[in-house]
């Protein structure tokens, strides 16, 4: 069953991908949130061919009205897919620029209007952390994984400083968000599927609002004090 799932999901992968770039490009012509919204469809349709469930709780901390800087923890690429689906309002990506120059999926990548960011150049990086933050201030709600990569067993790894250091540029609320058991339906350096349940918690809003840059490793603990609630020790904490 498992190579099955697996041959049907890469087998259905690239071409559903490209016919929503291609079919969904021009909606972004028009709004590009009818582009977010298709890749909505998008995303559920994956979950669907792999044979995932999903779970969400906390969506009642949900803020209504204002942007947020959404924190997940980071276990597998379907935790992109999940988070479609878990979220029910408009947010845009935050991606190194490296995926932007795909063919194809980069130009998707831009016309939806999510946000790069170039670390190769530490002066680059700087500039397109400044776009970033007066693009979150100005009303945009945005997905950054703190940890910066995935995790091999689902154990929280250490928080990367750049995103806490955007939030409190912009002042915007942090939502940590805790995601489980997508490292079992594909882990990592795998292309096997193995189907099952993802588990997505929303935690309070942490907000950030007029705080000092000399805050930010406080904010740090913070949010990985609320991850480690729901998922449990970081694995530097680990015996």
């Amino acid at each position: 069953m498992t190579t099955l799932r697996t041959t049907i999901f890469w087998a259905g992968l690239i071409p559903w991908t490209l016919f929503v770039i291609i079919t969904g490009t021009p909606l972004s012509l028009i709004n590009p949130d009818w582009m977010h919204n298709y890749c909505r469809i998008w995303a559920r349709l994956l979950l669907v061919l792999a044979g995932v469930r999903l779970s969400v709780k906390g969506r009642e901390h949900l803020p209504q009205g204002e942007p947020l800087i959404f924190m997940p923890n980071h276990q597998s690429t379907f935790d992109i897919l999940a988070l479609f689906i878990a979220l029910p309002v408009q947010f845009r990506w935050i991606a190194k620029e490296e995926l932007f120059h795909i063919p194809f999926f980069g130009f998707a990548m831009r016309r939806a209007g999510y946000i790069s960011i170039d670390r190769g150049d530490r002066k680059k990086a700087i500039k397109s952390m400044d776009v970033a933050a007066q693009r979150i201030a100005a009303g945009t709600s945005v997905i950054i994984f703190p940890e910066g990569t995935r995790s091999e067993d689902g154990k929280l790894l250490p928080l990367k400083k750049g995103g806490f250091v955007l939030a409190l540029k912009s002042g915007v609320s942090i939502l940590p968000m805790a995601i489980e058991g997508s490292c079992k339906v594909n882990p990592k350096h795998s292309l096997r599927l193995y189907g099952g349940e993802i588990h997505v918690t929303l935690q309070p809003a942490i907000p950030t609002a007029d705080l000092p840059m000399s805050e930010r490793d406080r904010l740090m603990e913070e949010v990985r004090t609320s991850l480690a609630s729901v998922l449990g020790p970081p694995a530097k904490e680990s015996r």
